[in-house]
């Protein structure tokens, strides 16, 4: 498809008092309203045009490839001296749109011809097509039945918008020198509804994980796991791993001790404020072990392939620099491959957001997040017997950098409360 016209005799004055400066506030990230499944926008200067691009994960489960990305909209000079904004929406080309700016961090887009949308084969060609895009598949290779309803359900409700949507800016999340790794964008799995897109950002004694893609379980904008940086999680050997009530006898020591803590501030300071000053760094629980990590990823289907990886940990070894501590997840987690990684730094005790359909009945269950590197993390989900694994976004955005700490955090309060 070709996104960049032809142009000759442009005059620079032009362009940037009827381009540049007219739309220079829509260029950046943003979140489209789209109920529950969100979605990340980037607009940027492409020349003498600019190009709203949607940034889609990678086709479930291969987390570690790379975005893909389709133009949902374009702006630029013809003839006149008057910009032209055209929808890029459909397999039919370029064609007549508009776009509002509502307010500096809100704009919407609208198709003034949407019968470019439509495909000659009706609704069921264009919903195989939507599916090969979405998902890399056809609806034949899904045999799940409740993946199935899923993947429908997001078609009928996406495809009624027809490019007419509003959007919300959104801010990447500042970095620290001491943020246990780099903030940013993920791509995560999350089980029978694909591949999401989650921010990962620090907010001193605890990280926080929002969609900024969701599902009808957990609206995008939601905080899908909580990490609590001051309670690090020591597990036993790899082989005591496989157990899962293992696991989930440390990690529920680990909440009661996190309940008992809270307790006490509430009642006084005397009795908790000790624990308040332990570094993240420092294993909460056991002895000095600064590496014992915890499994990576779902799948309690891949035992015999993990056994062999996990043969050689020495449990009471430190982890030096760069060195990672050998782990498999227990048996009976599921997960959505069993590529993850074999290796992990640390892990700590977290919370994860589950919900039934519709948001209903939302509550935070405990969980363990596992750190791999630099790039990758995981989640285990205790209550759901399942894992999820993050693969960094490696793509760069730019306009993206918020203007304070405080304007990053009304971000988040804000894209929050459109689904709560």
């Amino acid at each position: 498809m070709k996104i960049l016209p032809d142009y000759e005799h442009m005059e620079y004055r032009d362009v940037y008092t009827c381009l540049l400066h007219r739309y220079r506030h829509i260029l950046g990230l943003w979140q489209p309203d789209i109920g529950p499944y969100g979605g990340l926008l980037n607009v940027v200067v492409d020349g003498l045009f600019i190009i709203g691009w949607m940034y889609l994960p990678p086709h479930d489960p291969h987390v570690d490839d790379p975005m893909r990305f389709k133009p949902l909209f374009r702006v630029h000079l013809m003839e006149r001296k008057s910009a032209t904004v055209e929808c890029m929406y459909g397999h039919r080309g370029p064609h007549n749109g508009h776009i509002q700016i509502v307010k500096k961090d809100e704009f919407s887009t609208k198709c003034n011809q949407t019968d470019h949308h439509r495909m000659s084969g009706g609704r069921q060609e264009e919903f195989r097509t939507w599916l090969r895009e979405e998902w890399g598949r056809t609806l034949e290779d899904i045999f799940h039945e409740h993946m199935q309803e899923l993947i429908l359900m997001k078609f009928i409700y996406t495809s009624q918008y027809d490019n007419c949507l509003t959007y919300r800016r959104i801010y990447l999340p500042p970095s620290h020198p001491d943020d246990l790794i780099r903030p940013g964008l993920f791509k995560g799995t999350y089980g029978s509804h694909g591949l999401e897109i989650v921010m990962l950002s620090f907010h001193g004694k605890c990280a926080r994980g929002t969609k900024i893609t969701g599902d009808p379980n957990i609206p995008a904008g939601q905080q899908t796991v909580e990490i609590d940086l001051m309670h690090r999680i020591q597990l036993p050997d790899v082989e005591s791993l496989r157990n899962f009530n293992e696991l989930s006898r440390i990690v529920l020591e680990v909440r009661e001790q996190v309940r008992q803590e809270q307790q006490q501030q509430e009642n006084g300071p005397e009795d908790g404020e000790g624990r308040g000053q332990q570094s993240p760094r420092e294993p909460q629980r056991g002895p000095a072990q600064p590496s014992a990590e915890l499994p990576a990823e779902k799948g309690g289907e891949s035992r015999d392939g993990e056994a062999e990886a996990a043969a050689p940990p020495a449990p009471e070894q430190p982890a030096q620099s760069g060195q990672g501590q050998p782990f498999v997840l227990p048996v009976g987690v599921s997960s959505r491959n069993e590529d993850y990684p074999r290796t992990c730094r640390m892990c700590f005790y977290g919370t994860g957001l589950i919900a039934g359909h519709g948001f209903t009945s939302p509550e935070r269950t405990p969980g363990v997040f596992i750190l791999f590197d630099e790039d990758r993390f995981g989640f285990i989900w205790l209550e759901l017997k399942s894992f999820s694994l993050y693969s960094r976004v490696q793509a760069t955005f730019q306009n993206a950098e918020a203007p304070s700490p405080q304007a990053f955090e009304e971000m988040l309060k804000n894209i929050q409360s459109l689904t709560s």
